[in-house]
Order: structure tokens, then C-alpha cells, then sequence
């Protein structure tokens, strides 16, 4: 008998605190913070798999050439990222 009354206040006790919760104010939720891609992490990752890529293709030379293309297009990409995002959400 008393474990089902513990249950009963442990259910009623864990109820009322959901709904507590619930109804707190939400006005964090709509706070904006700065967004930003990194070009250089971009220029980095690119000229990586670019190296890789043109490894397994064209030995040294073409990892030479993958990383240069890589970096550049892993550079553009993220700034392109950063201007559409900030087209966005101005």
C-alpha cells in the first residue's frame, strides 16, 4: 500500500514540474546570434581532400594540384555560405 502511494506522489510531483516548465517564459528562444563559416577551416578541408583526391589519381603531382583547387574551392564555398546567411537574416 505505501509503495503505491509513493508512486502516486512521485507521478503527481513529476506532473506538476512538467507543467511548470511548460509554462515558463520562452522569450530566450528567439535571441539571434552571429553565424559565421570559417573560409579559413574551409581552405583547410578542401585543400585535404583535394590532396587525397588527386593522390589517388595523379600520384604527387596531382595531390600538388588537388590541394591548390581544394583550398580555393573550399575557401569560396564558405564564403559564399557566410554571404547567404547574412542575405538571410539581415
Amino acid at each position: 500500500m505505501r509503495s503505491v502511494l509513493s508512486r502516486r506522489v512521485f507521478a503527481a510531483v513529476l506532473c506538476a514540474a512538467l507543467l511548470l516548465v511548460a509554462f515558463l517564459d520562452t522569450g530566450f528562444a528567439q535571441t539571434r546570434r552571429r553565424h559565421h563559416h570559417s573560409r579559413r577551416r574551409g581552405a583547410v578541408v578542401g585543400g585535404l581532400v583535394g590532396a587525397a583526391g588527386g593522390g589517388l589519381v595523379g600520384g604527387r603531382k596531382g595531390a600538388a594540384i588537388g590541394a591548390g583547387a581544394g583550398a580555393g574551392t573550399g575557401y569560396l564555398v564558405q564564403r559564399h555560405r557566410n554571404r547567404r546567411h547574412h542575405r538571410r537574416n539581415r
